[in-house]
């Protein structure tokens, strides 16, 4: 009996520990089928990291959505991209939880939406309702899920946010057990660093990876590795779930060289001004070649992220004896589950060739920095690198040219917000200076960066030292209408977007002269439904639509129809 006691007891103490987030509150589920992630918290994406949970809707929009606890609506917010259609609830437990990509509102809250969107005539809103305005019990239909905004399928982004700290953090230890996992996380790959100077692994200075491979029945690398010096170490690795085929981002990684943890990470909250710090821990270089993601095991030297733990070496890694050094990797998933990674690097003597700089700046992330060429600067402020950067820059010059073609860096490096960067306008082809505007060439293509004309420079802020040149857009939106002989019969107006340079920056539809809400998505569809249009029916209108792109060419369409 005393056994079976001091069992159970164990037993509770446990479940307890995993379930310490709960204690401080408790939600429910958002929706009333059996729950499946598409995406986790944290996972790896481009320039941030990703801040809730992805609730699959079983491939389709127009699930109820409830709200996960009593509180208010402290938040409405509608744009193309992004989140699409959100709703922000506020809640007396100090949590607030964000619902988005939603198809649309509860009637009061939509009602109250496309009134707004009517008084100042505009789709895109961000609203703060009254606390006593919207009310919400927990379980109530405040939604219905959908694929708006930076959606690439009908799903629910849930966040739940610190309200205090609009800190987001991770939801699913809320959900536990509601969410079946008992995968473990995988590791695919190790990326080898040798340090400048410092290091060499299988006798070369450069990055390069082995891969994993299962050797009766255990993982091993694929081939031996032996290195000398200072090196850190990357790990491609991802985490899995039941009946999905989905993958997802790695809750912990900890990694053991002979027994001594060198670093940790743990993804579990994130401030968001941390969150373009993803790319001093990631590989963004090898990321932006290959898509492959790499978490570094070490820290950077201009580190932004409290999850990241590296001690006093930053998780770099000294081979200085002629013997085997056992590493490990332990990857653990937000259920415990956890996998093992065990391999052996051998200390051999080599020589270390002394490092030569090759670029033509030294730019430190501990100070500003400024790099200044014929015709072009740019400000770093200090702490907007992650690290230090060798910048092989050069100018590549072309008398005919607008302007000439600045590489400030062979490959891409981030920056953690934008730097001004200015770059002088050598001929003036067209007299019209709103025209003009800074793009970076990547992939044989120009891309808009933006800008401003000012006595003789262009000017605009860039998040990253890659290649950049000043080009002009004198071209005009596309505007094409979508099913035009459909538009009566499915009472729904609508048209596709296009511009060839610089993009769609703003656009207003008027029928019989009146400001008409239409919607537009990052899929470039432009629609009004004219149920919603606020329109006199049984008669014929006037439809006026205006485009307008970056450098404010302008495209003007205007039709009629029967409703």
């Amino acid at each position: 009996m005393v056994r079976k006691f001091l069992f159970f007891l164990s037993l509770g103490c446990g479940l307890l520990a995993q379930a310490q987030p709960v204690s401080r509150a408790s939600f429910r589920v958002p929706f009333d089928f059996p729950l499946y992630l598409s995406g986790n918290f944290g996972e790896l994406r481009p320039n941030h990291f990703h801040g809730g949970l992805d609730f699959k809707t079983q491939g389709v929009e127009g699930k109820p959505v409830h709200s996960i606890e009593d509180g208010y609506v402290s938040r409405i917010s509608i744009a193309p991209g992004g989140y699409g259609n959100a709703l922000y609830i506020t809640h007396p437990n100090g949590y607030t939880s964000v619902y988005g990509h939603l198809k649309t509102y509860a009637p009061a809250i939509a009602s109250y939406v496309a009134d707004e969107q009517y008084a100042r005539e505009t789709f895109e809103v961000n609203l703060f309702p009254e606390p006593s305005q919207f009310p919400v019990k927990k379980g109530e239909v405040v939604a219905l899920s959908g694929n708006t905004g930076g959606s690439s399928g009908p799903h629910l982004h849930l966040e739940i946010r610190e309200t205090e700290t609009n800190e987001p953090i991770d939801p699913l230890p809320f959900y536990l057990y509601n969410i079946k996992d008992t995968r473990a996380p995988r590791a695919l790959s190790v990326m080898f660093y040798p340090q400048a100077g410092q290091g060499v692994v299988d006798g070369s200075t450069r990055k390069h990876s082995v891969a994993f491979v299962n050797r009766s029945g255990q993982a091993a690398l694929a081939k031996p590795v032996n290195a000398w010096g200072e090196f850190g170490l990357g790990l491609r690795a991802y985490d899995y779930m039941n009946d999905t085929g989905n993958t997802y981002g790695v809750f912990s990684v900890t990694l053991y060289v002979d027994s001594v943890e060198v670093f940790n990470s743990t993804v579990d909250r994130f401030l968001f001004d941390e969150n373009r710090a993803i790319n001093g821990w990631t590989d963004y270089d090898e990321y932006k070649r290959s898509r492959s993601w790499y978490m570094k095991s070490f820290l950077p030297a201009g580190n932004r992220l409290r999850m990241l733990r590296g001690g006093e070496n930053r998780g770099l890694v000294r081979i200085n004896e002629e013997r085997d050094y056992h590493f490990l990797y332990v990857l653990k998933d937000a259920h415990g589950n956890t996998s093992h990674y065990r391999f052996t690097v051998k200390g051999k003597r080599q020589a270390i060739p002394p490092h030569v700089p090759q670029g033509k700046y030294l730019l430190r992330c501990n100070q500003a920095n400024i790099i200044q060429e014929p015709g072009m600067e740019l400000a770093i402020p200090k702490g907007m690198l992650y690290d230090d950067v060798e910048a092989d820059t050069k100018v590549f010059r072309d008398s005919s040219a607008i302007a000439f073609v600045y590489q400030l860096h062979h490959t891409p490096v981030p920056l953690h917000t934008f730097c001004p960067l200015a770059i002088g306008v050598r001929h003036l082809p067209v007299a019209d200076t709103t025209k003009y505007y800074i793009a970076s060439q990547w992939g044989g293509a120009l891309h808009y960066i933006g800008g401003t004309y000012e006595n003789g420079w262009m000017k605009a802020p860039i998040r990253e030292l890659a290649t950049y040149t000043v080009a002009i857009d004198t071209v005009p939106p596309k505007v094409e209408p979508l099913n035009r002989n459909q538009w009566e019969r499915s009472k729904e107006i609508a048209f596709r977007l296009s511009d060839k340079h610089t993009g769609i920056r703003s656009y207003k539809g008027k029928i019989d002269g009146k400001f008409a809400l239409f919607t537009y998505n990052l899929k470039r569809r432009l629609a009004c439904k004219l149920a919603d249009a606020r329109i006199e029916r049984g008669k014929r209108h006037t439809l006026e639509l205006e485009v307008t792109d970056y450098c404010g060419n302008v495209t003007v369409v205007k039709d009629s129809f029967y409703y």
